[in-house]
């Protein structure tokens, strides 16, 4: 049975998720009054009769969509949103199709083109409503021309393998599409666009959450080459790609729209959800519980096994008063070299876990708020020495399962997955550590 710190723990990262749900931050950014349609500081005159078009893509794109339908139930609402499998949620005017994340697949590819016939079809005077979160460079599918799907898999798979952050990776995936780096918005020839954005990447740079596709892009063609080179994976490209590319850098194919663009200019991007508004929610949580609270950071990044160090490390060194609940936030980063099954937080809570044994009263978990922990179907993983030494009488080697980053199957034995299903929000992870 689960121990009361554990719980605790587990208390504290869901009034994270809590925080950050499309349900309050739709009706938070968007109001419609007497024809007048207000979405962030932005307002705009409804001509009666006229729709309103909503796009969208990620994992939290329909539940997004879902709360926008109430608050403009008095005009006509159409369009379409991409999710992830097992995300969709159901909408009365809307179209929601779910595909494939974090790889894209044929179903990504067939919505995404709906989407982008939709687009073609907005009058000047229509109101569009984007709604982007986290996942969209899966979902948002396309390919180079002379290029195939199972060719963009294949440099993706490489990508989510070789330990690139998420800015590294969504370079390269913005110089692979034609939607991607703000081009998605030069489709409608609109005044009025407004995107709302939940960020799960660190630092909130809206031109890499779900590779921008609304959002100026200042990258390049030489950008991306230079970080499949970084890698090591250049002459791991299909040869079509690698071609793609570098016609790109040459100048052959048209860059991405940069900053300044005249087609972006009425392009308004707003982000409504963050990592900071999850941590701050965690944190006032962790004091209702009656611990003194620190939160440490919403940028961390690196190592998953690094920044578990760090937690310990922190948690063991505590000065303050007692209990305590340690706060941080961001997104680490794993370079797998083994076969097992596991995410970034489950990887980072057992690597924790393993540095327990002469940290006893310490209780470590690591989460994502998407409720999605690589390909598993656990958000993360909670863990203390109590746990740990339980794994060892099982016959579990703890370092073996790490070294095979095999994190899911230790913890499915040794207990402390966290399953929450989907969440319908994503703002990176959540770590932290109760010291009792």
């Amino acid at each position: 049975m689960i121990n009361m710190t554990r719980e605790d723990a587990i208390s504290i990262f869901n009034a994270a998720i809590d925080a950050v749900q499309p349900s309050h931050l739709m009706q938070e950014h968007v109001q419609l009054h007497d024809g007048i349609l207000t979405i962030c500081d932005k307002t705009f005159s409804l001509p009666a009769g006229r729709p309103v078009w909503i796009f969208g893509a990620g994992k939290a794109a329909a539940a997004m969509a879902q709360a926008l339908e109430p608050i403009l139930s008095d005009v006509p609402v159409q369009g379409i949103v991409i999710t992830k499998y097992d995300h969709a949620l159901p909408l009365q005017h809307i179209e929601v199709a779910e595909a494939g994340h974090p790889l894209p697949d044929e179903n990504g590819v067939q919505a995404t083109a709906r989407m982008e016939a939709r687009l073609k079809a907005v009058q000047p005077g229509d109101v569009v409503l984007f709604l982007l979160s986290g996942g969209a460079s899966a979902l948002l599918a396309d390919y180079p021309e002379g290029a195939s799907l199972i060719q963009v898999q294949q440099v993706f798979g490489l990508l989510l393998k070789s330990g690139a952050d998420i800015h590294e990776m969504n370079v390269v995936r913005k110089h692979l599409s034609s939607i991607k780096g703000g081009q998605l918005a030069l489709l409608a020839d609109t005044e009025a666009w407004c995107s709302l954005i939940l960020s799960d990447v660190v630092g909130d740079d809206l031109s890499i959450i779900g590779s921008g596709p609304t959002v100026p892009d200042p990258s390049t063609f030489s950008d991306a080459v230079a970080i499949l080179d970084k890698y090591n994976l250049t002459a791991q490209l299909p040869s079509v790609i690698y071609d793609h590319l570098q016609r790109g850098c040459a100048g052959d194919i048209p860059e991405t729209p940069k900053p300044g663009h005249p087609g972006l200019k009425a392009v308004h991007n707003f982000l409504v959800g963050s990592n900071a508004i999850a941590l701050a929610a965690a944190a006032q949580k962790a004091i209702s519980l009656g611990y003194a609270t620190a939160v440490l950071t919403s940028t961390a990044t690196g190592q998953a096994s690094a920044i578990a160090g760090e937690l310990v490390t922190t948690a063991k060194d505590w000065k303050g008063p007692r209990p305590a609940c340690i706060l941080m936030g961001g997104e680490s980063t794993v370079t797998v070299t083994g076969q097992g099954l596991g995410g970034r937080n489950q990887h980072l809570a057992l690597a924790a876990g393993l540095l327990l044994a002469t940290a006893p009263g310490i209780t470590i978990l690591s989460a994502g708020t998407d409720g999605t922990d690589g390909p598993t179907d656990a958000a993360g993983a909670v863990t203390d020495r109590e746990l740990m030494h339980s794994a060892t009488t099982q016959g579990l080697d703890a370092a073996h399962y790490l070294a095979q980053y095999d994190a899911y199957h230790f913890f499915e034995k040794a207990g402390g997955l966290i399953k929450t299903g989907p969440t319908q929000t994503n703002v990176m992870d959540i770590m932290l550590a109760i010291i009792s």
